[in-house]
């Protein structure tokens, strides 16, 4: 199985395909497995990378807080693109991996042709938000210490997940899943790449800041899937992946 060492940490990626380059990058408590369906849809015509990030999946991390952060990860996703010789690419990311695709474009906008953002928000600009929203954080962390992560339930991801420490995912939560700034949230109105945001019409704790991403970044497309909760290309494949396909041939 492909590893690239990072430091202490060895990144777990697969490389699937040929054509245009799309980065996929999974929410939290979830792993490369939840891109399955848009892998097997989409490999004859797109090069699709997917990984697990710090505290996840197959991904191997230590023992260590400080290895885990917001730009920990946008570093390790271009160590990805580095490492395969990819200069631009697609960046598609499901919640908490949506959310570090808008700060990869904060950091790198030159290595983004194109965005998706999947069930996800756009973060705090308040202090006083954040720190409401790093409560549940620690909550998360807490029970998943002392219960492991399936003790989430409906708080999980989506069932598509492969996990190896509850402790390398606790500090996950900590150092990632928590907000620290709102450079995303008032990057939004200056995105200049095409831009899909797709949720499920029953993802309920996202739907008010898909809204609000879809109306701050210029020229969005906006797509609220029925009958789909959270995990909505895994609720509903054919759907999503025809707006995928629909926004790929458009972005070209």
């Amino acid at each position: 199985m492909p590893h690239l060492a990072r430091g202490d940490a060895r990144l777990y990626y697969e490389d699937d395909g040929d054509g245009p380059a799309i980065l996929m990058t999974h929410g939290f408590v979830a792993s490369t497995g939840m891109w399955d369906g848009q892998v097997t849809a989409f490999r004859d015509a797109y090069r699709l990378v997917r990984w697990d990030m710090r505290g996840h999946g197959r991904t191997e991390c230590p023992d260590d807080p400080s290895a885990y952060g917001q730009d920990i990860t946008v570093a390790d996703m271009v160590a990805i693109l580095d490492h395969l010789e990819i200069d631009q690419a697609i960046i598609v990311g499901h919640s908490l991996g949506g959310f570090m695709s808008l700060r990869f474009n904060v950091m790198h906008p030159d290595r983004v042709k194109a965005l998706v953002l999947q069930g996800c928000g756009p973060g705090y600009r308040s202090d006083t938000s954040r720190a409401k929203w790093n409560e549940r954080v620690d909550g998360r962390a807490k029970t998943i210490l002392e219960e492991g992560y399936k003790a989430l339930g409906g708080a999980a991801e989506v069932p598509v997940s492969l996990q190896r420490s509850s402790q390398e995912l606790a500090y996950a939560a900590k150092g990632i899943l928590a907000q620290v700034d709102a450079k995303v949230i008032d990057s939004l109105p200056g995105i200049s790449v095409p831009t899909l945001v797709i949720i499920g019409a029953g993802d309920d704790y996202y739907l008010q800041g898909s809204d609000y991403m879809a109306s701050r970044i210029p020229g969005a497309d906006h797509i609220v899937v029925p009958d789909a909760g959270h995990g909505v290309n895994v609720d509903q494949p054919e759907i999503v992946n025809n707006a995928f396909a629909e926004f790929f041939a458009k972005v070209g």
